[in-house]
């Protein structure tokens, strides 16, 4: 240990920590190439090829050239991810007012309704019961 000083230490971590954040800047460069859906196979081939055989200036300049298009991109992608899911809860959760969604809707309220009627006394419980099994079958 006496012949690898701390600071050596230090420094190679710190050179571990750059190719690893390389590695990470180069792949989200080439993700964001085959994402990218307004670029024709050509254009995506020369950025390719170009980030490939000179890979800083390469990266580089792609984060200089479309950085702004990449976060719009990504923002994008977010967003309709997010629209995605919302739109597929309100259909497991049966609220949404298209075709099949309403019915289950539909069964909640009326349950709901016969809920209030049982708790302010127009239902017994044996009522309640019928009703419910009828609405559920």
């Amino acid at each position: 240990m006496d012949d690898y000083p701390l600071l050596n230490l230090f420094l190679t971590m710190l050179y571990l920590f750059l190719w690893v954040m390389w590695f990470f800047l180069l792949f989200k460069v080439i993700t964001d190439l085959f994402r990218d859906h307004s670029l024709n196979g050509w254009a995506k081939a020369g950025w390719l090829v170009f980030v490939i055989l000179l890979p800083y200036l390469g990266v580089l300049i792609y984060l200089i050239v479309r950085g702004r298009s990449m976060h719009e991109r990504d923002a994008k992608l977010a967003k309709d991810s997010e629209a995605a899911f919302r739109d597929y809860v309100r259909q497991a959760a049966g609220t949404q007012g298209g075709s099949g969604g309403a019915g289950g809707s539909d069964h909640v309220n009326d349950l709901a309704k016969l809920a209030e009627l049982k708790d302010k006394g127009a239902l017994n419980a044996e009522e309640y019961e019928r009703a419910k099994a009828k609405l559920l079958a």
